[in-house]
């Protein structure tokens, strides 16, 4: 076993990956306010929205609005999930300092989800990377389906290594690896960390896990003692995807906070502000968090109520 890093940063995609997928409408002041609770509680970056057509995600479709909403904290990164030119248009006209592309390692999820293979969204992702960078403004890539595909099955490391390899080339700061289906063990995590940090360094990449099968703390750990640093994670455990069967939400923020201060590791997170923002959303959305913590929170209070 490697050593683990002595701190780690939590990139929080709660309020845009988390709730893209919500088929309830989320009212814009929630979103703010959760963006606002994350912020206070010092995660170091929260994805906002995305700057995809409202006909494709409608939960997303107050992008403008939400920017103008957000009360932005100096040291707080807020970046934005921007899919194309039109969306980078709408991201730049509305004061965005960074934001984040996307593609898969499988060319039937990219058909699926963007129809476009892996080299038709590179091509566009060549583009909106480009024109980012010309207006000064940073860019992170995510790729998808990085330890399974619905539509392939098992999906094979060097294609994950060739995408993330091509998307850092074309300019990306750090490239987020998904395991979109939440198909991925500890084994298998840490194999492929391996491998793509032959050509990339691991200083420039990221995890994002899926807890559909129970096993996100347990690849995240492997992953970080091979030397990631970067973790995505969402608050209360919001997500999914809607094109994986079964494909539950992401790593909840506060249980990943809970395992690394527990293991002495820094996040600067404040964990009691956290579980706060998660009650907050839950209750937002008529439900419990879907994290662990949030869980016994919620019936701690339920608990005092009676």
């Amino acid at each position: 076993m490697n050593g683990l890093p002595d701190r780690v940063r939590i990139v929080e995609v709660g309020p845009r990956d988390g709730l893209q997928n919500e088929t309830q409408p989320v009212p814009t002041e929630i979103k703010i306010e959760l963006i606002d609770r994350l912020g206070a509680a010092g995660l170091p970056a929260v994805e906002l929205t995305s700057f995809v057509s409202p006909r494709w995600v409608p939960q997303l479709a107050d992008a403008e609005a939400v920017l103008a909403g957000v009360d932005f904290r100096p040291g707080t990164d807020y970046p934005v999930l921007v899919p194309n030119m039109k969306g980078l248009e709408r991201a730049l006209a509305s004061g965005v300092r960074e934001i984040a592309v996307f593609t898969a390692a499988s060319d039937s999820f990219n058909r699926h989800n963007i129809n476009a293979d892996i080299d038709e969204s590179l091509e566009r992702i060549a583009a909106v990377v480009a024109a980012a960078r010309s207006a000064d403004v940073k860019v992170r890539a995510y790729v998808s389906c990085v330890l399974g595909c619905p539509y392939e099955g098992d999906i094979a490391p060097g294609r994950v290594v060739d995408v993330s390899s091509r998307l850092l080339d074309l300019g990306c700061y750090e490239v987020s690896l998904g395991d979109t289906i939440g198909a991925g063990t500890p084994l298998l995590a840490r194999r492929l960390v391996e491998a793509v940090a032959e050509s990339v360094p691991l200083s420039r990449l990221a995890v994002h896990f899926h807890d559909t099968r129970g096993q996100a703390l347990a690849n995240i750990l492997a992953c970080l003692e091979v030397g990631v640093t970067t973790v995505d994670a969402a608050v209360a455990g919001l997500g999914g995807c809607p094109y994986a069967r079964g494909a539950t939400g992401n790593v909840a923020t506060e249980d990943l906070v809970y395992m690394l201060h527990g293991m002495g590791i820094e996040t600067g997170v404040d964990a009691e502000g956290l579980i706060e923002a998660s009650l907050f959303i839950s209750d937002a959305l008529g439900r419990r968090p879907a994290s662990k913590l949030g869980m016994i929170a919620a019936l701690s209070d339920a608990e005092q109520t009676h």
